[in-house]
């Protein structure tokens, strides 16, 4: 029983040594980390622009709207002039 014992803290220590681990090394390269994600996110960014061109006065889309109806659409039926449920003699 005392072996099983030693083994469950064994595996504890490794797994609690594992995470300050890799706290600490986040801790100390957050800046070179950070410069990273930094550097991914402006790739991403301005390769959807088309890179350089098209920060240099490419065309834009206009933005007009695709889902606008082209035909005038109905309008609701006119309100019963009786009220409600009230006969109009």
């Amino acid at each position: 029983m005392q072996k099983i014992i030693n083994v469950l803290a064994l595996a504890s220590t490794a797994v609690s040594v594992a995470v300050v681990g890799s706290g600490l090394y986040v801790y100390v390269n957050r800046a070179s980390i950070i410069d990273g994600v930094k550097s991914q996110v402006m790739e991403a960014v301005t390769g959807s622009l088309g890179g350089a061109a098209g920060l240099g006065g490419g065309s834009l889309p206009l933005g007009s709207n695709d889902l606008a109806p082209t035909q005038p659409q109905a309008s609701a039926p006119a309100a019963p002039s009786g009220g409600l449920g009230v006969p109009n003699f």
